[in-house]
């Protein structure tokens, strides 16, 4: 018996995954709960394990995929029932008998997706081969390395012969007459060069397309031109496209790109290129969105924090008898807690669909982290109902948590604002991008002496600036300046924090 494995939900809310590294290959013995493969979500990486005994027949993702939660990603053959290694293979024993001929033509064309005498195709792909009659064997593959679509399949069984050819020779067929459809776009996408690239990028001209509410998503999240796409087929006389059409169209302008780059010459066999993938890619995204959907202003200032400083010095101590390590943030915190209940939209969200702004009630406050897979904002909850030192466990704890990324996702989320402290690496102004939906983002620089006139005279003083950054849709400047005033106030005075 084959033990189809889907790949599991790895976390809230996840709609997919990428397959950084498999730990295990095709024939090796495994065990219930022995992880065989390590997946990347957009926060952490997390192990797969086997669910069951067996020995491991088949797998069907690529290290470096991204694979949709319930994909079958591997196939085992369970232990102590009969193997199936045949199964499969006399489910289509016509089949393949008469495939193979024609795959090997086709691999003696480099035109197979077959490795090795074997067919890459996900089980659905298989099956469908056999519903519509299709030898699979003859069918050039579009996906990652070659591996068989059930769009592959569906273009073969609408052409026939020709269809099968078609997909195999897409050059050949756009140079011919009708627009490439969307299986021949991604022929040419996975080996690269700027010719191939050429091919790939050729683009539908259409005033409307069909698709599905996921795929007119996915193409916004991707800057992909649905009416460019082309169409996987015809629905009610429209053209329709499907998400694996736009994200191979954005794969090939990708590689389109790359191809341009080479050609101007402005890359060299020195240069290094790193995937774009998992956690950098999610802050990517999420930069990329909330730069261009919140109009940003972005407020400096000073504070001069010498009492902050010396009222630091005095509970530094006492803190760290009581296992806690004191820093400067949750005073920050408890102060932005006071500028946000006097400024209620410094606090809030706007909701497009309704068209209303969200005056949240809650004091959610996110830290921004540097770690070593990028940025990353763990969220202390209900700051406006803790003290000090319960502020400074609750930080300390989830900042390490975020570093060593074994962080849960619910501890990234339900956010109001966030702070960034970019002065603990040396810098004293910025503009933070704000963490959409929220409104806004205090940036802190790094404390440092400066002269300042103190009755009359000058003297050094502890001075930390700030850059506060405003989505200008929601908040007005001088509201950020008076936000600004009240942080100032309770910093300059720390003994009003008693107050909070």
């Amino acid at each position: 018996m084959v033990y189809e494995f889907k790949l599991p939900d790895v976390g809230e809310g996840l709609t997919e995954a990428e397959i950084v590294n498999w730990l295990v290959s095709e024939g090796d013995e495994v065990t219930e709960d022995m992880p065989v493969a390590e997946a990347e979500t957009d926060k952490a990486v997390v192990e797969i394990p086997s669910p069951v005994n067996g020995t491991v027949k088949e797998i069907l993702a690529e290290a470096g995929e991204m694979v949709p939660v319930g994909n079958v990603i591997i196939t085992f053959n369970v232990e102590g029932e009969e193997p199936a290694e045949e199964e499969t293979e006399a489910a289509e024993p016509a089949a393949e008998a008469e495939a193979e001929p024609e795959a090997d033509k086709s691999a003696a064309n480099g035109e197979s997706s077959a490795k090795g005498g074997r067919i890459f195709a996900a089980p659905s792909a298989r099956r469908l081969a056999r519903e519509l009659g299709v030898d699979i064997g003859s069918v050039a593959g579009s996906g990652p390395s070659g591996r068989v679509t059930e769009q592959d399949v569906r273009a073969a069984a609408e052409g026939g012969d020709d269809g099968a050819q078609a997909a195999a020779e897409p050059a050949a067929e756009s140079d011919a007459e009708e627009p490439a459809p969307a299986p021949e776009t991604t022929e040419s996408a996975g080996s690269g060069g700027t010719q191939q690239a050429s091919v790939s990028m050729q683009k539908a001209d259409r005033d409307r397309t069909l698709a599905a509410p996921a795929t007119r998503k996915l193409a916004a999240d991707l800057g992909v031109d649905l009416n460019a796409v082309p169409e996987v087929e015809q629905r009610e006389g429209q053209s329709f496209v499907t998400a694996d059409a736009v994200q191979q169209f954005a794969e090939a302008q990708t590689e389109a790109q790359q191809a341009d780059v080479a050609a101007l010459g402005t890359t060299s066999k020195e240069d290094e290129r790193v995937p774009y993938r998992g956690i950098r890619r999610t802050i990517g995204r999420q930069m990329e969105k909330s730069k261009y959907t919140a109009p940003h202003v972005t407020h400096h200032d000073e504070i001069d924090v010498t009492e902050l400083v010396e009222t630091r010095a005095d509970l530094k101590e006492e803190a760290e008898k009581r296992g806690v390590k004191l820093t400067y943030m949750p005073f920050v915190m408890k102060a932005v807690v006071a500028g946000l209940k006097e400024f209620p939209y410094m606090n809030s969200m706007l909701d497009d669909d309704a068209e209303e702004i969200v005056l949240k009630k809650d004091y959610n406050i996110g830290i921004a982290v540097a770690t070593d897979a990028g940025l990353m904002v763990p969220v202390v909850k209900g700051v406006d109902q803790k003290g000090m030192l319960q502020i400074s466990t609750d930080m300390n704890e989830l900042v390490g948590k975020a570093r060593d990324r074994s962080i849960e996702r619910s501890d990234m989320q339900g956010g109001t604002f966030t702070i960034t402290n970019f002065g603990a690496i040396g810098g004293e102004y910025a503009t933070p991008i704000i963490n959409v939906p929220e409104v806004a983002i205090l940036g802190l620089g790094a404390i440092k002496e400066k002269p300042r006139v103190v009755d009359g005279e000058v003297v050094p003083r502890h001075v930390m600036t700030i850059s506060l950054s405003i989505d200008h849709r929601i908040i007005d400047g001088a509201v950020a300046a008076q936000f600004a005033n009240t942080v100032k106030n309770y910093l300059e005075n720390p003994a009003l924090l008693l107050l909070e």
